[in-house]
């Protein structure tokens, strides 16, 4: 079948004749060793892209190496021997890059659900401090400082002054303090 390449016998030849400065011989070989080189990604690499990819890193690496190839030996086991490396590589690169996708995946959810369970540790915490203060003082504290109300608007929820609101507010920091003082020396 002649499908306009240089049959593999001609290989040898036309990378001589490349390595002498011949660009037509270049092009015919570039041509004729595509198919090959896809035909060995494809044993690898079912990703179409990749497979592509590959190829033209097979091509580039080829072209940089041409000095290398002895025409002395035979060509298709050079050829074969820089597709299988750029091949690895390929792959090594994917496997690379997957994994530091799905361990940053695995990372945010991993943080989320710790600050997630932290939050949740530190709100049980909260809620058993202040179930500590006597309920006016537990209720004006959290309208204040946790539903940032202002003295205005937690007097008026309580039917009380705003001194009234300050006092109770200002007992319950020093009953908190106190508390903490307690637990630090325990």
């Amino acid at each position: 079948m002649d499908n306009g390449f240089a049959p593999r016998e001609a290989w040898p030849e036309l990378m001589t004749k490349a390595q002498a400065g011949d660009r037509h011989a270049y092009t015919q070989l570039l041509r004729a060793i595509v198919p090959a080189i896809r035909t060995l990604v494809r044993r690898q690499v079912s990703d179409t892209v990749l497979v592509e990819d590959v190829i033209q890193d097979v091509l580039l690496t080829v072209h940089r190496v041409r000095h290398t190839y002895d025409p002395a030996c035979p060509f298709l086991p050079w050829l074969m021997a820089i597709t299988q490396a750029r091949t690895v590589d390929a792959l090594r690169h994917r496997g690379r890059t997957l994994r530091r996708e799905t361990d940053t995946e695995a990372a945010l959810v991993d943080v989320a659900a710790t600050e997630s369970a932290e939050h949740q540790d530190v709100q049980e915490e909260l809620k058993l401090i202040l179930d500590r203060l006597p309920a006016r003082q537990r209720e004006i504290v959290e309208h204040i400082h946790l539903q940032e109300m202002t003295l205005a608007q937690a007097a008026s929820r309580h039917n009380l002054t705003i001194p009234a609101v300050k006092s109770l507010l200002h007992r319950a920091i020093t009953s908190l303090r106190r508390m903490g003082a307690n637990h630090d020396r325990s």
